[in-house]
C-alpha cells in the first residue's frame, strides 16, 4: 500500500501534537484512571461517568489528532475525524443518555482480558514504543487513536451483558486500520491492535439487539 506521507512525516505529527498539546496528555491519563477506578469501585451514576470519559477520548482524538493535527499529512483524516466523532456520540447518547452501558469488574475470561488491555494501553503500549526506538515526543502517546482504541476495548470488555453493539463498530474498524501502522510505518507496539480487534469482534458477536432490552421504568 503506498501512503501518502513518509514514516518521518507520520513521527512528526506526533511531535507537533505532544508538544502543543502538553500537559493534556496528563489530563487524558487522569481521566483513563478515573475510569478504570469506577469499575472496581462503582456508584450508581459509573455507567455514564465512563461513557462520558470515552465519549470525550473520541471526540478528543478525532478533533484534537485527526482534524488539527493528521490532516496536514492525510486526507483520510478529514474520514478518520467524522468516525471518531460518530464514536464519541455513540458512547454518549447509549452511555450517558440511554443508560445501556454499565462496567463491573468480574472473574470471567472476557473482563480478565480487557482489564490485561487496558494495562496494556497506559503501561506497555509506551514502553514497546520507547523500546522499539520511538522516544517522546514522537511516540503515539494516551489520547491518541491506538492506545485510546485499546483502552476502549478493555473498559468494553467489562461491559455488563446485555449491551449494544454501536458503541463497538468504530474502535474494531479502527484496530485494523490503525494495525496497519505496524508494517507500513514500524509502529510496533500497533501489532497488539490485532488482537484487541479480535476480542472486539467476539463482544460484538455476543452483543444484544437494543429489542432485548428491557423498558425503561417511568
Amino acid at each position: 500500500m503506498q501512503l501518502p506521507f513518509t514514516a518521518a512525516q507520520f513521527f512528526e505529527v506526533f511531535r507537533a501534537y505532544n508538544e502543543t498539546v502538553w500537559p493534556a496528555q496528563v489530563l487524558l491519563h487522569v481521566l483513563a484512571l478515573t475510569a478504570l477506578g469506577l469499575v472496581f469501585r462503582p456508584r450508581r451514576w459509573s455507567g455514564a461517568a465512563i461513557s462520558a470519559i470515552l465519549a470525550f477520548l473520541w471526540a478528543w482524538l478525532g478533533l484534537a489528532y485527526h482534524l488539527a493535527f493528521f490532516a496536514a499529512i492525510n486526507p483520510l483524516a478529514y474520514v478518520f475525524a467524522g468516525f471518531s466523532v460518530a464514536a464519541a456520540a455513540i458512547f454518549f447518547w447509549q452511555g450517558v443518555v440511554r443508560r445501556r452501558l454499565e462496567f463491573r469488574w468480574s472473574s470471567t475470561p472476557r473482563a480478565i482480558v480487557g482489564f490485561v488491555l487496558m494495562v496494556f494501553a497506559l503501561v506497555a503500549y509506551p514502553i514497546w514504543s520507547i523500546y522499539s526506538g520511538h522516544s517522546y515526543p514522537t511516540l503515539p502517546t494516551f489520547g491518541l487513536p491506538c492506545p485510546t482504541t485499546l483502552f476502549t476495548l478493555g473498559l468494553l470488555g467489562l461491559v455488563v451483558a446485555p449491551y449494544p453493539r454501536s458503541p463497538l463498530v468504530v474502535p474494531v474498524a479502527w484496530c485494523f486500520v490503525g494495525a496497519q501502522a505496524a508494517f507500513l510505518l514500524d509502529v510496533q507496539a500497533d501489532l497488539s491492535l490485532i488482537v484487541a480487534g479480535l476480542f472486539g469482534i467476539v463482544l460484538l458477536v455476543r452483543a444484544r439487539s437494543a429489542s432485548t432490552y428491557p423498558p425503561k421504568m417511568p
